[in-house]
């Protein structure tokens, strides 16, 4: 039986980075095979066209057999053995509720739980980081940032671009004092977090200064910094 992975980033990758591509190198590099089929998962932009182009401009120059999920315009229809047979399944960025609101009601949350436990590996940034934890910080509903319940695959709560949005860090701080969200894990732009069943196996960064956080409630608000291996300096 296949490990259980999830790698989640703050942000990065090739929508973000586009000149870096340490954290998609590392996601293609995890899988058991020499050209991975990838899929991406669009649904939290509205399977933005521009998006899906971009994936497959950076994607196609790679070691990798790439695909696209739209929900919008299905592949097929039978979505779970689409999804079964890809190696990495690659969420991106957007509306969280929305990308949450539409997998429940195409069924795509029991898919992606089944593909999970059979050793497809989870990866994405921002929305598709935050979806994959029980609680997130997010700013689907327009004006602000507010908790969301979310798929609980990761135990905890999560924090995306934790140094790329100034509002970012007090309002998960402030969430947390609030009892609104548990304790989690933030995530500096440029940081990638790797569970093998549930527990972190490795923190990378595509930036040498980019950081990710332990965060709790205890007496007041605790983080606590832990260590990100810079792919660059391989």
């Amino acid at each position: 039986m296949k490990m259980r992975q999830i790698i989640a980033m703050g942000g990065g990758g090739f929508s973000m980075e586009p000149d870096n591509p340490l954290l998609d190198h590392y996601i293609l590099k995890q899988a058991e095979t020499a050209n991975p089929k990838i899929c991406f998962l669009p649904t939290a932009s509205g399977d933005s066209e521009q998006y899906i182009s971009r994936f497959y401009s950076f994607f196609n120059d790679q070691n990798c057999d790439p695909s696209h999920l739209s929900l919008f315009n299905p592949p097929s229809r039978d979505l779970e053995s689409f999804v079964l047979e890809k190696d990495i399944l690659y969420v991106g960025g957007g509306n969280t509720k929305n990308l949450l609101t539409l997998w429940k009601e195409w069924g795509l949350d029991s898919i992606l739980r089944k593909a999970w436990e059979e050793g497809v590996i989870l990866a994405g940034l921002s929305a598709g980081a935050i979806c994959w934890f029980e609680q997130g910080v997010t700013d689907s509903y327009g004006d602000g940032l507010e908790p969301i319940n979310c798929l609980g695959f990761l135990k905890g709560s999560n924090c995306p671009h934790y140094d790329g949005e100034t509002e970012r860090r007090p309002a998960y701080h402030k969430l947390m004092e609030t009892n609104k969200l548990h304790s989690g894990i933030a995530l500096d732009d440029g940081v990638a977090i790797h569970y093998k069943e549930q527990e972190i196996h490795k923190i990378v960064s595509s930036r040498p200064n980019a950081k990710a956080y332990s965060v709790s409630l205890e007496k007041g608000i605790t983080e606590r910094e832990l260590h990100a291996e810079y792919l660059g300096s391989e």
